[in-house]
């Protein structure tokens, strides 16, 4: 290391990259598998946790929060004891389908 105390860390590189944004806004791993579930319709988050079972609760609330804020899904409140949730895909959300499907079709051919 250094001795230099000078050092000033230069600014992040911003690169606008299409690519980029897209998976930022598909997020972490757990993003796919919520989406692949949402394709079929609403579902709640009871239903999304038996459907991911190796999903935690934190994990889940936690990607579809990050989905939320990017406008990839809606999420909906019923004044119920408890409260139901449900989520449903916007059609941001439901663009994606087309994406996915093509990353899985190539999975399927190269890997």
């Amino acid at each position: 290391m250094s001795a230099n105390n000078n050092y000033i860390p230069k600014e992040p590189v911003v690169i606008d990259c299409n690519i980029e944004k897209t998976l930022d806004v598909l997020g972490g791993k757990w993003a796919f598998l919520v989406l692949r579930e949402l394709f079929s319709g609403t579902r709640r988050f009871g239903e999304l946790q038996k459907l991911i079972p190796a999903i935690s609760p934190r994990a889940l609330t936690s990607t579809l929060r990050h989905l939320e804020e990017r406008g990839v899904l809606e999420r909906e409140a019923f004044p119920t004891v408890p409260v139901t949730v449900e989520y449903t895909l916007t059609p941001k959300g439901k663009d994606l389908h087309r994406i996915l499907k093509e990353m899985k079709l190539w999975a399927a051919r190269w890997t």
